[in-house]
């Protein structure tokens, strides 16, 4: 992570910008989706009516009282090809507390000690389906920005169930096929990252078939990392959206439904003892059933 020598005030068009995408890429993946919903006219879900996002607006309150920011949560539930899907924004602001200020510190971000202020945009996405052959899947890039430095971080991450090699193989090759511009090297390094990322140490296993992820990304260039994580955010719905439409009229039955229950419970775990952006979210004061989102609506553990 390379320190910014700029003042504390710096910064605010490249906030700005980057809080403006996030929210073009959430209004994007909330259209397909719903896109989705209204095309699905056949299989055991079709006479169910089409799902539609309740959009909620979530505040946070400094400990003065004082705005703190907030954002957008966006959730769908009971559709008829998601159960339960959320498309999160937010743009939050303040002083990290005493235990945040430790945790980003000993990642090495300069000056903590000395002013704990911050800024943190971003959005996060968590599908769980109604079929059990439709995967899961996990999305999120966001920017973060301290007086003493600033960075980016996200990814993607496919969680089935039911694994088939061709939508783990077309899920990646859409990865690769936006990072490669980037520079080649981009692809393996934030697929082995997300890789170890996305391991259960408790299971012995990882939570799904991986993707990318990186993090604490700053080269000293803000306008190249910026469309690094645009890229990432653009290869979403094109690595995604065919993995449902080939999956969503299969048949399923109750013992692929227990499958899915199980894996659910796999997905659960995960993310409340190990993601960062949970640990975070709660830390920090968010509302915590934005930053809860990510749990599925029924899971089960056996």
């Amino acid at each position: 992570m390379n320190q910014t020598t700029a003042p504390a005030s710096a910064m605010q068009t490249e906030k700005e910008t980057a809080a403006a995408w996030f929210r073009q890429l959430r209004d994007d993946i909330v259209a397909a989706f719903e896109a989705l919903e209204d095309s699905q006219t056949d299989g055991p879900t079709a006479s169910m009516p089409a799902g539609r996002f309740e959009v909620t607006q979530t505040r946070r309150t400094a400990e003065d009282g004082g705005d703190a920011g907030g954002g957008l949560m966006s959730v769908m539930r009971g559709g008829r090809v998601f159960e339960k899907v959320g498309v999160n924004i937010s743009t939050v602001y303040g002083t990290l507390g005493a235990r945040a200020q430790k945790a980003m510190a000993a990642r090495g971000v300069p000056g903590m000690e000395h002013d704990p202020r911050f800024w943190a945009s971003g959005i996060s996405l968590v599908a769980h389906m109604q079929n059990p052959h439709c995967p899961a899947v996990h999305m999120n890039t966001r920017m973060f920005w301290t007086p003493g430095a600033w960075w980016f971080g996200g990814g993607s991450d496919l969680n089935p169930c039911i694994e088939y090699a061709e939508d783990t193989a077309h899920f990646h090759a859409v990865q690769k096929e936006h990072l490669d511009p980037h520079g080649e090297g981009h692809y393996p390094r934030l697929k082995a990252w997300a890789d170890e990322y996305f391991f259960v140490p408790h299971r012995g296993r990882a939570r799904g078939v991986g993707g990318i992820f990186l993090d604490d990304h700053n080269t000293g260039d803000w306008a190249a990392d910026f469309r690094l994580v645009q890229d990432i955010g653009r290869a979403f719905l094109p690595a995604y959206l065919p993995l449902v439409e080939k999956r969503r009229p299969q048949p399923w039955d109750e013992a692929d439904k227990d499958v899915q229950l199980v894996h659910r419970g796999l997905y659960a775990e995960y993310n409340l003892v190990y993601d960062r952006g949970t640990k975070f979210g709660l830390e920090t004061g968010h509302d915590a059933n934005a930053v809860l989102m990510s749990l599925p609506p029924l899971a089960k553990w056996v």
